[in-house]
């Protein structure tokens, strides 16, 4: 895999995750406790012997700047290829000439391929939790002596709007593509990962392309017409968690008996910086049942069916149930969680209830995301003692006891969010 350069696209908003990206590109979230959606595709690159990476970053970069470093956890802090976080950039002083897709963003590094001295352009979302070899998409796609291939994998018809769609002949050479197609006969969804012979990419984004700035809505249609472009098919666990349900459910898969998404595999591991935090710790009263729990957790009260970051603290007294805690946020004596999310620092104060009732009103601010009753609180928010939040409510970043106009929050309601 020396000949192979990874351009991992984490610059996104991720604005279906609300509060949780006010302050941090989507692929920087927290996911299962310790690690952050940007490890994944990271990890799967080392494990498949590709360690030539480029970060593409856009939105608050910031956050992927402190988690990546050098790469030294991922095996990526090397003299030769290594990680590299390439930041946006005007291309023309005076003319603001930025970044707006993610065709824009491979245009704008196309010289940090060809310096890379790299044949294939493996091109990869930031968003995605899977595992996947990719020595086996580059083998396939050079047997086929394709110009492009894209990972593809089968979805209910009820899904199809909301990925690039593919038809294919019987040798898995693609003869149509539609992007986010209301209807279609198509079974087979873009993963929204590409692998690029490199002279074809240059070729596809330059001249001409220059005025397309998404790969999926315009690059990808027009090859299919012209070029050799073959869907290669993933049978793995797969995710995109670029939403709040999407988020969510993801999380929660991971507390099953057997879950789809194999976390404890030493055949693929999965890296991460990790903090030092102590080893988790509970009471001799504890009550827990289906949990993931992370470094430095310190357990007084009951807690089910929940993923727990580092250093998370649930008081004596406390309940949380179904729901993601993350790094440092404390649940005090007393306090219900129920269906949450809870971002870095949150305290929940003595008595409150976060989640309470059967009302699933949706949050009018984005109805058609935060409608499955999951309730979000941003980081370092304080929710004042006794305060009680219904669901779909959003709190934002950083807000205080003294921000809350009623000792009840009404589902669907948000305080300094939007």
């Amino acid at each position: 895999m020396n000949n192979v350069i990874a351009m991992i696209l984490a610059g996104g908003a991720g604005p279906g995750l609300a509060a949780l990206t006010a302050r941090r590109p989507e692929s920087a979230v927290p996911f299962a406790g310790k690690y952050r959606v940007i490890d994944f595709p990271l990890s799967n690159c080392v494990n498949s012997d590709i360690y030539n990476v480029a970060v593409l970053t856009q939105y608050m970069p910031r956050p992927l700047n402190e988690h990546i470093r050098s790469g030294k956890p991922w095996d990526l802090d090397r003299s030769s290829g290594g990680v590299r976080l390439l930041q946006p950039y005007q291309t023309r002083p005076g003319e603001g000439l930025w970044e707006k897709g993610s065709a824009d963003a491979l245009r704008f590094n196309l010289d940090v391929v060809e310096e890379s001295g790299a044949s294939q352009v493996l091109v990869l979302s930031g968003n995605h939790i899977y595992k996947m070899n990719y020595q086996h998409l580059i083998e396939f796609h050079r047997s086929h002596k394709a110009d492009v291939t894209i990972a593809v994998r089968p979805v209910s018809p009820h899904q199809t709007y909301r990925y690039g769609m593919v038809a294919t002949d019987a040798d898995g050479r693609i003869t149509k593509f539609e992007e986010k197609p209301r209807r279609t006969r198509s079974t087979l969804a873009s993963m929204g990962i590409y692998v690029f012979d490199a002279d074809m990419l240059a070729d596809c984004l330059t001249g001409v392309g220059q005025q397309h700035h998404d790969l999926g809505g315009k690059i990808i249609p027009q090859l299919v017409n012209k070029k050799r472009v073959y869907a290669y098919e993933f049978e793995g666990y797969w995710a995109n968690v670029g939403t709040i349900p999407a988020y969510f459910e993801a999380n929660m898969a991971l507390l099953a008996d057997i879950p789809a998404l194999d976390l404890n595999d030493p055949r693929w591991t999965i890296h991460t910086r990790s903090e030092q935090y102590p080893p988790v710790w509970f009471s001799d009263d504890v009550r827990t049942h289906t949990n993931l729990f992370s470094d430095g957790a310190r357990i007084w009260g009951e807690v089910t069916r929940s993923v727990i970051g580092p250093g998370v603290v649930i008081e004596p007294g406390a309940t949380v149930t179904d729901s993601i805690i993350m790094n440092d946020a404390v649940v005090k004596s007393g306090a219900v969680v129920d269906r949450a999310i809870l971002d870095k620092s949150v305290v929940v104060g003595a008595k409150a209830v976060v989640g309470f009732g059967d009302d699933n009103h949706p949050n009018p601010a984005m109805p058609g995301i935060l409608n499955t009753g999951v309730t979000i609180v941003g980081q370092k928010s304080r929710i004042p003692e006794g305060v009680r939040l219904g669901r779909n409510v959003v709190i934002g970043i950083g807000v205080s006891e003294a921000d809350f106009p009623d000792d009840i929050v009404p589902s669907g309601a948000s305080i300094g969010w939007k």
